[in-house]
């Protein structure tokens, strides 16, 4: 099933996971969330991979039809996996965090007599650290979607709404090649290709866990833009996906319209020197709640802190890893015990939210490498105009 050049990379990953299973004592791992999925065989199937800790892994697939390979066998329902193993494991892996219960139930009676673990903690360590071929990856997601990010000044018209900019934004993306698929590891967090955010909007509370917030055009789907016109005065925020080749970059630019508040201008350029700060000093091996600190002590001296990371609602981080998924580890966040590895790929976002002008703030997509943070998304960083055409 794997492609002949995708071989030796997918030999690389199971083997990191296998180590992992070994520390922790598990004989196996039985993985179905298409994250995971992708992450082990370099494709979505509708199925199941079967990792044991010996860095053996089978993959057992029930949809599509035509996959080939010594390692593939097909099945109609899980039980049949069980009886395809030469050997059942004594302690199994499951992705409790993400399987519904009445799966794990029946994996359970599939895995009789087997001790189950939560194999969800070592697929995400795993995932965290990026190999050479998905750090290419996500630099070609991140040149792409600093190209998208180029054309947004000349597709703006004034008297746009939020959403009429934000459909002409998505389709400069998807013409640029973006797959569309915004994956968010963890809870129930649904967007669709990002979010724009203008104005008062950009105050609204969400359900989510995010700096901005965005009331959403209906309450199915209560974040981002909401209709409301494009004024000046007001700052134009866009956080859109950067999903090309199946690896994310995450990058937020902002603009304005007509004049731009003091406040706001201070709060952005306070931004990109957290930015730069955060990048210069910290390196693999660095505690990732440190980073947090760090720009919570730069903003507490600028005065912002009414508007940091949200005003009327607020957000507990100021950045994630960044991979097949947003929101993967390490979490930069004050009670975070995640430790900067090489390899880590972070997106970094001090954003500040300022009543009746609107969101204010960069985010950028990081390598964290020996020496430093390598910044992955290179659009201007500058606060810029939309101009009236």
């Amino acid at each position: 099933m794997i492609p002949q050049s995708l071989r030796e990379e997918m030999a690389l990953r199971i083997s990191r996971i296998a180590n992992r299973m070994k520390t922790q004592g598990i004989d196996a791992i039985l993985v179905s969330d298409n994250a995971n999925l992708y992450y082990t065989s370099g494709r979505v199937f509708s199925g199941y991979t079967y990792i044991t800790a010996d860095g053996a892994a089978t993959y057992f697939v029930r949809r599509p039809v035509g996959l080939q390979g010594e390692n593939v066998k097909y099945i109609r329902k899980p039980e049949q996996i069980a009886e395809m193993l030469q050997e059942k494991p004594a302690v199994l892996g499951l992705e409790l965090d993400v399987t519904p219960y009445g799966i794990v139930e029946r994996l359970m009676k599939v895995f009789a007599g087997a001790k189950i673990a939560n194999g969800s903690v070592i697929m995400r360590q795993a995932r965290a650290v990026k190999t050479d071929f998905e750090i290419e990856k996500i630099r070609e997601s991140g040149v792409h979607h600093d190209m998208a990010y180029s054309r947004i000044p000349r597709i703006y018209k004034g008297g746009m709404t939020d959403v009429e900019l934000q459909v002409e934004i998505e389709r400069v993306l998807r013409n640029e090649g973006c797959l569309g698929l915004f994956r968010v590891s963890g809870g129930s967090m649904e967007l669709f290709m990002g979010n724009l955010l203008t104005g008062d909007n950009a105050d609204n509370p969400t359900p989510y866990d995010f700096a901005m917030g965005g009331a959403g055009l209906d309450a199915s789907l209560p974040v981002g833009c909401n209709g409301s016109e494009i004024v000046p005065g007001s700052t134009v925020m866009v956080d859109m996906c950067g999903n090309f080749t199946g690896y994310m970059t995450d990058m937020t630019r902002v603009f304005y319209v007509g004049r731009l508040d003091d406040t706001a201008r201070k709060a952005h350029e306070l931004s990109i020197a957290i930015h730069y700060r955060l990048a210069k000093e910290f390196h693999a091996g660095c505690e990732a709640k440190k980073m947090y600190e760090v720009a919570v002590a730069m903003v507490e001296e600028a005065g912002l802190s009414d508007y940091f990371m949200g005003h009327t609602q607020k957000a507990g981080f100021i950045g994630h890893g960044v991979g097949i998924e947003v929101n993967e580890l390490p979490v930069l966040a004050p009670r975070s015990r995640d430790v900067l590895e090489e390899g880590n790929v972070i997106a970094i976002e001090p954003k500040f939210v300022i009543p009746h002008v609107g969101a204010v703030g960069i985010e950028n997509t990081y390598l964290v490498r020996k020496d430093g943070l390598e910044c992955l998304t290179k659009s201007p960083e500058d606060i810029s105009e939309l101009y009236y055409y």
